[in-house]
């Protein structure tokens, strides 16, 4: 019978071993020895206490007995042994640990059992009681808040802010508590449930009482007379002095002090104007015109190109005193690039509607939505131009009279237009000389002139959308700079964001 060196049975054996684990049929192929011999090198190596797997099964269906050999070969092992035993084995440390555990438990008593049982158990409902006890506190802030956004839903149109001393009315009164009752059925707190309908909970507690609805008292209460109420002699004596002949046409301006000169004093003339004019006698007088409260032009807001356009005329300078030309310029208001302008030696509402459709084929924007402001001159309200602006279907917008805040964007570039260096101050030769400078002024101002309200970029520049790529280039440079010289910056670097919305006589709020 041949016999095998040892050093070539163990590299046999180790091949049946983790993290190899072939089969025995394929290890006795590759060497040429027979399986019965395989199977009787590795029975031995069992009961000799090595690791050996049954072939073609995991770790996890390792016999008892293999499981036990590893626990007692682990068990003094040192963390870094542990590892390099669990790499050459094929296993992990988690299920030696298992392994291990299951062991302890084998070994020990029924007492200790019971004991870990009840230990374990213990711990299992101390566990449930606490996840109980969150899930109860979720479902009420879940239904807390479903409550809430059904009440914020529900009070839509009775919240009017939070006014101190607001009188409210018992109806009013009734439907916002009844709102505050149900949301408090549906899980909601009486707290938040009154912060939601705007009103304090002491200012709930004094509305609902005793189960009712109290009524605010203030209408009803009786009040003293003010010390310093005009009697009912003194009303009439106003009237009868205002409709006396001497001063039937004056106002009650001209009245008190008339009546002072004389040594005589009635009430100011505040009580005068207040007393006529629940008399019904204080109304317009007079060939002159009543004043008309003019309302604030409409605000509109340019979130790209081509949305908002403003425009004017403005005087052009000749070599002869008195004689001018009219510069029209239309300019954007988003990147206040001058988009269309023109000299010409009058002003016309037929050379402004050429101009603006000259403008609209340049720019590419028919049928927009486009918004064009301008003031109330004549050339603006010319109904050429109301009909060229209608046939666009162009927005008209208009300042107030007299108003010149209202249109701000062409004001400034005029007044830039007009203080350049190269500004002829003693006037143009001729028409054409002012149109060639014009032109120059315009190709210098959309390209080349760094606008301060657009973070001093050029208003071409704006208009493409080049504008972020140069300014975020100006904070990376900016930044660079100051990480090599930081005792040269005592706060943040200069803005280099992009400005966004531009707005055209924007409420207090957006302003």
């Amino acid at each position: 019978m041949s016999r095998y060196p040892q050093e070539r049975k163990e590299a046999i054996l180790k091949k049946l071993l983790p993290p190899y684990s072939r089969s025995v049929a394929e290890v006795a192929k590759e060497e040429g020895i027979s399986e019965a011999t395989l199977y009787n090198w590795r029975n031995a190596l069992r009961q000799s206490g090595a690791v050996v797997p049954d072939s073609n099964t995991s770790s996890e269906q390792w016999s008892a007995q293999t499981k036990l050999a590893v626990v007692a070969e682990t068990f003094s092992m040192t963390e870094h042994e542990l590892s390099q035993y669990c790499r050459e084995k094929g296993l992990c440390h988690e299920q030696i640990k298992e392994w291990r555990s299951e062991c302890m438990h084998g070994f020990m008593t029924q007492k200790e059992r019971e004991a870990e049982a009840k230990k374990r158990a213990k711990a299992d409902k101390h566990e449930i009681k606490e996840l109980k006890k969150e899930l109860r506190y979720k479902e009420k802030a879940l239904a807390e808040t479903t409550a809430l956004l059904v009440l914020r839903k529900k009070l839509r149109g009775l919240l009017r802010g939070r006014t101190r001393g607001r009188l409210t009315s018992t109806d009013e009164r009734q439907s916002l508590v009844a709102l505050i009752h149900e949301a408090r059925q549906n899980g909601c707190r009486l707290e938040n449930a009154c912060h939601e309908a705007e009103i304090d909970l002491r200012t709930y507690r004094r509305w609902y009482q005793s189960g009712e609805i109290q009524e605010d008292q203030r209408p009803i209460a009786t009040r003293p007379e003010p010390v310093n109420k005009l009697s009912k002699q003194e009303r009439q004596l106003i009237v009868e002095v205002s409709n006396a002949p001497e001063y039937a046409s004056l106002p009650p301006s001209q009245i008190v002090p008339t009546l002072l000169d004389k040594g005589e004093y009635i009430a100011s003339e505040s009580s005068f104007y207040r007393v006529l004019k629940a008399e019904g006698q204080l109304n317009h007088r007079g060939r002159q015109r009543s004043r008309k409260k003019s309302s604030r032009p409409t605000s509109y807001t340019a979130t790209g190109p081509n949305q908002v356009f403003t425009w004017d005329i403005t005087y052009m300078p000749s070599g002869v005193r008195g004689q001018h030309y009219y510069l029209y310029m239309i300019e954007d208001i988003y990147n206040r690039k001058i988009v269309g302008y023109d000299v010409y030696d009058r002003e016309c509402g037929e050379l402004a509607a050429q101009l603006l459709q000259r403008t609209l084929m340049r720019e590419q924007c028919f049928n927009q939505s486009l918004v064009l402001h301008s003031d109330n001159g004549a050339p603006m309200k010319s109904l050429t131009f109301k009909a060229k602006m209608e046939e666009q279907g162009i927005i008209s917008s208009y300042s107030r009279p007299r108003v010149s805040d209202d249109n701000p964007y062409v004001e400034s570039l005029f007044r830039t237009l007009k203080y350049v260096p190269n500004w002829p101050s003693k006037g143009f030769i001729d028409l054409d000389v002012c149109r060639a400078w014009v032109a120059e002024f315009v190709v210098w101002y959309n390209t080349e002139h760094k606008h301060s309200r657009l973070n001093f970029v050029t208003p071409s520049e704006r208009h493409s959308g080049k504008d972020k790529q140069i300014l975020e280039r100006r904070a990376k440079v900016l930044m660079e700079h100051r990480q090599k010289r930081p005792e040269r910056w005592s706060g943040k670097i200069r803005n280099c964001e992009p400005i966004g919305e531009v707005h055209l006589n924007p409420e207090k709020e957006a302003a």
